[in-house]
């Protein structure tokens, strides 16, 4: 066996145990505190309400169980077990050009894996959120957005690879390159035309029309120096009970929005301060430190891609006979995640920390004590656990813990 299938497998088996391990902790932990509310919510948060969120933590945990049992067979499956090169062998028979060949078994590939996931996606929306009273999609709404999204796929991802693959195989040994400034170019093309044309595909945004509520917002925007295309609200409520918000878009292109769910659920204090807290994160740079991380990393990828493309052991490792740029890619996107996992906690300890930064921004432009309230109505509407296991916690949140989190902000 080839040295690298071996580093591979032991990366593979270290990961995996892992991830059952901190599954298995943060569910001991979780059950253990169930029976009674963290004393720093005991006031604003019911028994019932706190043991909710307990059990729909546990259940998701569980079925992650699954899911990472499922996607680990099928990861050695595509490598190890020749499948990715079946599918390769399959359209080589049809003899179409190198490029060509590549989009189809690329497509091939994408459209199988989307269908070995589709079970945990509907068991997910119609059993385990309806059986929390989260679910508000509709059967046909989910097979709308399914369509929808591969349609998507096929629109803009059908040039994406073309022109990925054609520099493979054309740009000559310094193609990672130009292909890195494609990549950069059209991640930022995204993020400008998200919220614009892509997310009301699938929603629908209304400028927001409570006149008390957007005089507060714009007297906010003011003081903070923020330029947006407007505050929206989306109608979240037509697939979730969750609720949430979020800052989006990329120049001129910036929206401020609202899940329905969360205006219905918030005082406009609490929006105020949700709000300021969205605005901590423009203000302090996070959405460009972390995409100047990213364009660092992708930079990385595919410098390396570069270097094991032409390394005939890397195809012959991961259980491909017959070299080319499209499996040289696909290996790479397949077995990167398992080798970068370790890393993770690097990335979450960042966003705690852009985390507390965003909330220090609100307590200076905003009611502090609004913005502990949202977050614990949030907590609540959301049935989010008070309870996570500090090691699941570091390797996996991006948010800190409910109870620092909050003791943060009335402390400081």
């Amino acid at each position: 066996m080839h040295t690298f299938t071996l580093i591979f497998l032991a990366f593979l088996l270290a990961s995996v145990l892992t991830r059952l391990w901190l599954s298995q902790r943060q569910i001991k932990h979780i059950q253990a505190h169930k029976n009674k509310v963290p004393d720093a919510f005991a006031e604003k948060i019911t028994l019932e309400e706190h043991q909710k969120a307990a059990d729909y933590s546990t259940t998701k945990l569980k079925l992650g169980r699954f899911t990472l049992a499922w996607e680990t067979l099928w990861l050695l499956t595509w490598t190890l077990g020749g499948a990715l090169g079946m599918v390769d062998g399959w359209w080589l028979q049809y003899e179409l050009s190198p490029l060509w060949t590549g989009i189809s078994v690329i497509l091939s590939m994408t459209v199988l894996m989307s269908l070995l996931d589709l079970p945990f996606s509907l068991y997910s929306t119609f059993v385990i959120e309806e059986r929390f009273g989260f679910n508000k999609t509709t059967f046909k709404t989910w097979i709308t957005d399914l369509l929808k999204s591969t349609a998507l796929m096929l629109v803009i991802g059908v040039p994406l690879i073309a022109v990925i693959l054609w520099l493979m195989n054309q740009a000559g040994p310094n193609w990672w390159i130009y292909a890195w400034s494609v990549w950069t170019a059209f991640s930022l093309l995204m993020m400008w035309a998200y919220p614009a044309f892509i997310a009301p595909i699938f929603n629908k945004f209304t400028a927001l029309e409570d006149e008390s509520l957007k005089s507060r917002i714009d007297a906010l925007l003011h003081r903070c120096g923020f330029k947006s295309k407007g505050v929206f609200v989306v109608d979240g409520s037509k697939r979730s009970a969750h609720g949430n918000a979020y800052f989006t878009g990329f120049g001129s292109n910036k929206r401020i929005v609202f899940y329905d769910t969360l205006l219905e659920s918030l005082s406009e204090n609490e929006v105020e301060a949700v709000l300021a807290h969205e605005l901590g994160h423009f203000k302090r740079n996070h959405i460009k430190k972390s995409l100047v991380i990213s364009v660092l990393m992708t930079l990385g990828g595919f410098a390396l891609l570069a270097w094991l493309m032409n390394s005939p052991w890397f195809y012959s490792a991961m259980g491909v006979n017959m070299p080319s740029t499209h499996t040289a890619l696909l290996l790479f996107m397949f077995i990167m995640p398992v080798f970068s996992y370790f890393i993770s906690p690097l990335f979450s300890a960042m966003s705690r920390k852009h985390e507390f930064e965003a909330d220090d921004f609100a307590r200076q432009q905003s009611d502090y004590r609004a913005l502990v309230s949202a977050l614990v109505n949030m907590y609540r509407e959301n049935a989010s656990t008070l309870t996570p296991d500090p090691i699941h916690s570091m390797f996996y949140d991006s948010h800190p813990p409910a109870s620092i989190r909050i003791a943060h902000l009335e402390t400081n």
